[in-house]
C-alpha cells in the first residue's frame, strides 16, 4: 500500500473562463470603435516620438488589442454578474451587429447611396 502512487486528478488551479470566452470577444468588438479614440491620441503620441515606424506599430496593435479584451472582459464580467453570462453574452452579440449596422449605414450615407 505504501509503495503505490494514488493517481487522482487535480483540481483547476483558478476559474473557467472558457465559457466567457465568446461574450468577452462579442464587447470587445462591438467596443472598438467607442475605443478608437485613446488609440488615435497613442498613435498621434508614438508618431510625434523616435522609435522606429515597424516597432510603433507594433506597440499600437498590442495595446489596441489590450485594451479591447481589457474592457471586453470588464464589461462581459459586470453585465454577467448583472444578468447572468448568456444574458451578458447575447447582448455583446446584439452591440456587435448594431456596431456593424451602424457602420455599413454610415458609409453608404457618405457615399451617397
Amino acid at each position: 500500500m505504501l509503495g503505490r502512487i494514488a493517481t487522482c486528478p487535480l483540481p483547476p488551479v483558478g476559474p473557467d473562463w472558457s465559457a466567457l470566452l465568446p461574450g468577452i470577444a462579442l464587447w470587445a468588438l462591438a467596443l472598438y470603435l467607442p475605443l478608437s479614440l485613446p488609440l488615435a491620441r497613442l498613435e498621434q503620441a508614438l508618431a510625434e516620438g523616435s522609435l522606429d515606424p515597424g516597432l510603433q506599430l507594433l506597440l499600437l496593435v498590442l495595446a489596441s488589442l489590450a485594451l479591447a479584451l481589457a474592457i471586453g472582459t470588464l464589461t462581459e464580467l459586470g453585465l454577467g454578474w448583472a444578468l447572468g453570462p448568456s444574458w451578458a453574452s447575447s447582448l455583446g452579440l446584439m452591440a456587435a451587429g448594431w456596431g456593424l449596422f451602424t457602420a455599413l449605414a454610415s458609409r453608404a450615407r457618405d457615399s451617397g447611396e
